[in-house]
């Protein structure tokens, strides 16, 4: 009687198993899935996601194999997608922004040097030769204005010259009433070579106004400055005899200067002449001054891989001085462009790839066309759309796990998710083979 009781109680729990285990299958599969329709693409080890078998399996513990369906590996996404849970983002820090549009202008800075104006910088020379008589500025810096008397020198071709003026003048009030047109013509004619002459020589005007009223002989030459300026340079002293290759004076203006600075050849394409930039000294940072691109020199450095290009601007109160440097900034405007923050992209070199945040902790792996790089941002030509948010940080360990499924997904193998366990396996290599139970290895209420 005991017997049968048993045998009654054994087929009744085996009746309850088979119907909680037809409940929980119907509880697992989607809506609207038959049954018969659910097949297991192929069975993985519950202790080794890479030894999977297409039909069911134990272990060497007697655990049985895991089932593996279609809508499972669906949930993985595309190659290389990578899931995280929760804490795992928390721990790594993971961080995410939009992919918006956004009005960009790049900025290239650059040290430039300060120099003169050429078409300011005037270097003084005699037309004669003679010797200085007297030397009126005499020091290097000094300030000068325009038309103020630097030095004097005495000439004897000057001389020479002064006297024939005063002889034809004299002449042309001798035979100014000639009754014979020719010969008041030819007077004229000469009062006129002889002070053109004298103007060849740079007699200043007003020495020769002076000479025609007094008809006396000026022996010494006035040599006068052509603009305001500074004094660069001297190159003679009193007594010293010169001639016209003697550089007497180098006058510079420093109210308008240069800016020389080197800008590499990668953001020539940016440069244009008539740009604007912002002119800053280390020492004065509040002060600010506008320069502009006047000449974009034509010759590389192929050392430095820069070229050369010209700011003009003028100088109030003289505070650039020449061979000072200046820190310079050139903003070009780039319009609106589609960007995600730098640190989002990963280049190699040949490819640029970042991370979508497809939501539920999966990141899938996009590669992209990137454009400019300003402000903090890369232009995305190509790869994503305005709105799709993107990781922002902890990306190489992304990117290398990423690989790491892409390639155990080309080998038939799932991967796993970072944080957990392997949900979903690959199926098996022919020589990967489910081992038999060992005796002695059963767990307590395991067949």
């Amino acid at each position: 009687m005991n017997k049968q009781i048993l045998i009654i109680a054994i087929v009744m729990a085996l009746a309850a198993g088979a119907g909680g285990g037809y409940w929980y299958a119907q509880m697992q599969m989607p809506k609207g899935m038959p049954l018969a329709e659910r097949k297991p693409l192929y069975y993985r080890h519950p202790m080794n996601s890479a030894v999977t078998s297409p039909v069911p399996q134990k272990d060497e513990m007697g655990m049985d194999y895991v089932p593996v369906y279609a809508e499972d590996l669906q949930k993985e996404g595309p190659p290389g997608t990578v899931t995280i849970d929760a804490v795992t983002v928390q721990n790594l820090g993971i961080r995410t922004a939009l992919a918006e549009q956004r009005t960009l202008a790049r900025a290239i800075r650059t040290v430039g040097r300060v120099t003169y104006d050429e078409k300011l910088l005037t270097r003084l020379h005699p037309k004669i030769e003679g010797w200085i008589t007297k030397l009126y500025v005499d020091e290097t810096g000094e300030q000068v204005k325009r038309n103020q008397e630097l030095l004097q020198i005495y000439s004897p071709q000057l001389v020479t010259t002064e006297e024939e003026y005063v002889l034809a003048l004299n002449g042309l009030d001798t035979l100014e009433n000639s009754p014979y047109k020719d010969v008041r013509q030819g007077a004229e004619n000469l009062v006129k070579s002889t002070r053109e002459r004298l103007a060849w020589l740079d007699v200043p005007a007003h020495q020769i106004k002076v000479l025609e009223v007094t008809r006396e002989i000026e022996k010494n030459l006035h040599i006068h400055s052509p603009f305001d300026g500074i004094v660069v340079n001297i190159g003679a002293r009193e007594g010293v005899y010169v001639t016209p290759q003697t550089e007497l004076y180098m006058i510079a203006d420093l109210s308008h200067i240069w800016i020389l600075a080197d800008i590499y050849e990668y953001e020539l394409p940016y440069i244009r002449i008539g740009q604007e930039a912002e002119v800053t000294l280390s020492y004065d940072p509040e002060t600010v001054l506008t320069a502009r691109i006047t000449f974009i020199y034509p010759t590389l450095d192929p050392k430095t891989r820069t070229a050369k290009v010209r700011f003009e601007l003028e100088n109030p109160g003289q505070k650039l001085k020449p061979d000072m440097y200046a820190n310079v900034e050139v903003r070009i405007p780039l319009g609106m462009r589609l960007v995600v923050p730098e640190e989002a992209v990963l280049n190699s070199g040949t490819r640029q790839i970042l991370f979508v945040d497809r939501g539920q902790g999966r990141l899938e792996p996009r590669d992209v066309k990137i454009g400019v790089n300003a402000e903090g941002y890369y232009e995305v030509q190509k790869g994503i759309v305005s709105g799709e948010r993107v990781v922002t940080s902890a990306a190489f360990l992304i990117d290398s796990e990423s690989q790491l499924q892409s390639a155990l997904g080309m080998m038939g193998m799932p991967g796993m998710e970072m944080g957990k366990k392997s949900s979903a396996p690959a199926p098996s290599t022919p020589e990967q083979k489910p081992a038999e139970p060992k005796p002695g290895m059963n767990m307590p209420g395991m067949p």
